[in-house]
């Protein structure tokens, strides 16, 4: 078996990304099987050459291997061309013509672009997958093929099924094994490896000197989104090695090469400061909680101290002005933190902040003063009416975030800054 290293520089793929890496070790993996493999990832990513792998490495390499791009063709013609058709099948049909299935029998067929496949043509394919036979347009003799299937598509094929557009059963068939090529932008050490390596060849193309990119150009590179991939970055590289003449490019020369520069740029920082001012909001209640923690136990020291000392008016008198300046504090505190806070995480005091209930730690012959025990049940109501006052909060703010994305439970959680995971959970507890 070939190692990964090898496998790169026999079909010239760039790059040293582990997200890459893992992507050719899976396809070495399954390469000597017959199973189904579906790959999928973003347009421009390089899904052609991972079916090139896959055949090379299995025993078929020897028969045909036939590359259909399936967008490309008209919905008229498909099943003419990958199943045949027969003399007279249809208007312009002269002629007899086997089809791609019949033609690569023994070796390996890729569908790229397998999403935009027609209807009628799914089911031809999926009776292909079944059980190896097919049928040629305008007859009815069954003929049996033995071909591997390996499919690529750059749509969200759930979203597909889900509209209708495309075969649940055929899907499963085809991503028996399923193998994801990540973007250009989560390999961001291969990005200026890339660019050398296409600058190098147009240099050599085009008989010029080998463009560079200074520091800050190079940063710019990296740093930018490359919604077109590798092909985007490919087209830069051309353009730039054939238009300036500096060879050497700085940050504004290569900022006027790439599109939408602002837009592409700021995205990451914006969500890392909203996360940042979220966890702020949190940090800020734990401390109030802790706060208030600290301040019972000092009425629970003070009242016991007093109770020692036989002078209950004393201890009604301070434990009354604990009470008070606890209240007010909380209050002043966090009247704006606490009604816009929502989060997963948020400590009840029944759960990680001790609540105590100071009643059980005096004497029976103190616990009798009705009056007493009414502020011992004041300090717990505080805690509970903050806690209210939170969840009716949360509550609110949820039911706002799904009406203003009319139930978009991802929408909702991006604008509450929680998991898409924990506000489900909120919603289920809510009852909403």
């Amino acid at each position: 078996m070939e190692s990964v290293q090898a496998i790169k520089q026999r079909f010239g793929i760039i790059g040293n990304d582990p997200k890459l890496n893992r992507v050719i070790e899976k396809s070495i993996q399954v390469a000597p099987t017959d199973i189904s493999v579906l790959i999928t990832g973003e347009s421009g990513v390089g899904k052609e050459s991972i079916p090139k792998i896959i055949h090379s490495l299995s025993h078929r390499k020897h028969g045909k291997y036939i590359a259909v791009n399936c967008g490309a063709i008209p919905e008229g013609t498909i099943d003419s061309e990958l199943f045949g058709h027969e003399k007279g099948a249809f208007t312009g049909a002269t002629s007899t013509r086997s089809g791609y299935f019949e033609v690569a029998d023994g070796g390996t067929i890729f569908l790229d672009e397998v999403g935009e496949l027609p209807l009628p043509t799914q089911v031809r394919l999926l009776r292909v997958l079944e059980n190896g036979e097919f049928l040629k347009v305008g007859s009815s003799k069954t003929q049996k093929t033995d071909v591997r299937i390996v499919a690529a598509t750059n749509i969200n094929m759930a979203e597909n099924i889900g509209k209708g557009k495309f075969r649940e059963d055929l899907y499963y068939r085809l991503s028996t094994i399923e193998i994801h090529l990540p973007p250009l932008r989560e390999r961001h050490e291969d990005i200026h490896l890339l660019f050398r390596k296409f600058a190098s060849d147009f240099a050599l193309k085009y008989k010029m000197p080998t463009i560079r990119l200074d520091d800050q150009a190079t940063d710019l590179l990296i740093k930018y989104r490359w919604g077109g991939n590798i092909r985007q970055l490919r087209n830069v590289a051309e353009q730039i090695s054939v238009l300036e003449k500096n060879r050497t490019i700085s940050f504004q020369t290569l900022r006027g090469y790439l599109k939408d520069v602002g837009s592409n740029l700021p995205a990451v920082i914006e969500t890392k400061k909203k996360e940042s001012d979220f966890s702020n909001e949190r940090e800020l209640l734990y401390k109030v909680l802790f706060d208030m923690q600290r301040d019972l136990n000092d009425v629970k020291k003070l009242t016991l101290e007093l109770i020692k000392s036989g002078n209950n008016s004393q201890v009604q008198e301070e434990h009354s002005t604990i009470i008070n300046k606890m209240h007010v504090d909380t209050t002043q505190n966090n009247e704006k933190s606490l009604s816009t806070l929502v989060n997963e995480e948020i400590p009840t005091h029944s759960e990680n902040v001790e609540v105590l209930n100071i009643s059980e730690s005096i004497p029976e012959s103190y616990s009798s003063n009705q009056e007493s025990n009414d502020n011992y049940t004041y300090v717990e109501d505080i805690v509970e009416e903050e806690n209210l006052s939170i969840q009716e909060k949360e509550l609110e703010l949820i039911k706002k975030s799904l009406e203003k994305y009319k139930g978009k439970r991802k929408d909702a959680a991006e604008e509450l800054g929680i998991s898409e995971r924990t506000l489900y959970r909120k919603i289920k507890q809510y009852n909403l």
